[in-house]
């Protein structure tokens, strides 16, 4: 019988598979089916099509969707429209980095290892911390293996959480608490930042870890001194879930005395991409290296003396005890971490800071333009990276409506979260937009309301 890799079998195919099993029809393959549960009528499917026609087909659909190519775009809230130099997807497009998957035979996946090596080194660098593992699923998952890490380092089961992050990973929080029987408390925020006094009224002995965002869901730069000194206090472990771009010229959370950094790598040379994949990074201290999800790699010497690479570290079910494993994390986005790895090499040290004053500079301008616009003022008064939350006089899913009719993806409707925060519209600026895209994004925001 002829191979067709791939292929749908031929009548001559079939004919012959009947004739091997003595059967004189496809039906005598499913005589034992009860005829009450077969499908018995004809597949509602599309006229066939030549690969010329599937593929205008595929296009029309294509187009169908809205492209940053042709609106500007003003939503971040967690996925963010940055540039992605060309090498960045040419390096990750390579053959050699085709699988995500683990390399068991590490001696043969060297060039895996090496880039998974580089990244936990650049991780470490841009958070100031210790140790990092070979990446997570996203941020959130990423926030949640960080306070579960925390329980078991202080052998403690509840975790304060602060309103000023992410709804997103706050929800990924109380899910992965609900199955370990740890507490979640939610600490107020004020003026855009995590309520100080709360914090410290809130903290005791019983408490893992505390819990925020750096800069948080708000754009605000929030105080981590203030908030490690509150926490170490009472031994309670400081979690930063940060911006990686921001750290570009933010103090490193490492610096402020963060126990475990964690965040989600999309700003680093990965796209928009309708939401996903992204990839999550984790950071810790030399303490936390046995309590790390996933993987590490290390480096070594073989015995001829030459540099090559090890998973070091396994700390999860398939390589140990299921019960002793600290988290299940299997197949990773290992190729959207070795994107951001090429990110960061090629844009370097003071390329990272140079797109982060960007982001800053071009948020305070917008932040400036609309704060002038009648109908438009500022929600909160503390300084932010490229984020910043607005107060409207009318409904921000109104609004975005009638400024997508312009050309113009609008903010984030706070009020989905934040009930209180009625008519607020949370604002992005990326290196991407210029300042006639701002004045524009101004003008016609001044129209609508």
């Amino acid at each position: 019988m002829k191979s067709f890799s791939y292929l749908p079998h031929t009548t001559e195919d079939r004919q012959q598979m009947l004739e091997f099993l003595g059967l004189s029809q496809i039906e005598d393959v499913f005589a034992d089916i009860p005829e009450a549960v077969l499908f018995n009528r004809l597949y509602d499917l599309p006229k066939e099509m030549s690969e010329l026609e599937i593929k205008r087909h595929l296009q029309a659909l294509a187009n169908k969707n809205t492209s940053l190519d042709t609106v500007l775009c003003f939503l971040g809230a967690g996925a963010y429209h940055h540039y992605i130099p060309s090498v960045v997807d040419a390096i990750i497009s390579r053959s050699e980095f085709a699988t995500a998957y683990t390399p068991y035979q590490p001696e043969i996946s060297q060039g895996v290892l090496q880039a998974i090596f580089e990244y936990q080194t650049l991780i470490c660098e841009l958070t100031g911390m210790d140790v990092s593992n070979a990446s997570m699923y996203d941020g959130p998952t990423a926030f949640a293996e960080a306070a579960m890490m925390a329980c078991s380092a202080t052998r403690r089961s509840k975790v304060l959480v602060s309103r000023a992050v992410h709804p997103e990973y706050r929800g990924v929080l109380a899910t992965y608490a609900k199955g370990q029987n740890v507490a979640v408390a939610e600490l107020p925020y004020k003026d855009g930042m995590t309520d100080v006094q709360a914090l410290s009224a809130s903290v005791t002995e019983e408490i893992a870890a505390v819990m925020v965002s750096y800069p948080n869901f708000f754009g605000s730069i929030e105080d981590l001194k203030a908030l490690a000194e509150i926490a170490h206090a009472k031994k309670a472990q400081l979690i930063v879930a940060c911006n990686p771009l921001a750290l570009g010229i933010l103090e490193s959370p490492g610096a402020c005395g963060a126990d475990i950094v964690v965040g989600d790598g999309q700003p680093l040379g990965n796209s928009l991409s309708f939401g996903g994949p992204y990839v999550g990074f984790l950071a810790a201290t030399k303490e936390h290296v046995r309590r790390v999800p996933g993987r590490i790699a290390g480096q070594t010497k073989d015995s001829e003396g030459r540099r090559g690479f090890v998973l070091t570290l396994q700390a999860r079910e398939q390589h140990i005890r299921r019960e002793k494993a600290s988290s299940n994390i299997c197949s990773n986005q290992a190729l959207n971490a070795l994107a951001a790895t090429v990110y960061m090499s090629y844009m370097g040290k003071q390329g990272l800071q140079d797109v982060a004053n960007l982001n800053i500079q071009k948020a305070n301008y917008a932040k400036k333009r609309l704060s002038e616009v009648a109908g438009v003022e500022l929600v909160f008064s503390a300084y932010t990276f490229n984020e910043f939350a607005v107060r409207l006089q009318k409904p921000v899913a109104d609004v975005n409506k009638q400024l997508l009719q312009k050309g113009i993806i609008g903010g984030y409707e706070l009020e989905r979260n934040y009930p209180e925060l009625a008519n607020c519209m949370l604002i992005a600026v990326t290196e991407q937009l210029t300042k006639d895209d701002i004045d524009v994004f101004a003008a016609r925001l001044g129209e609508i309301v």
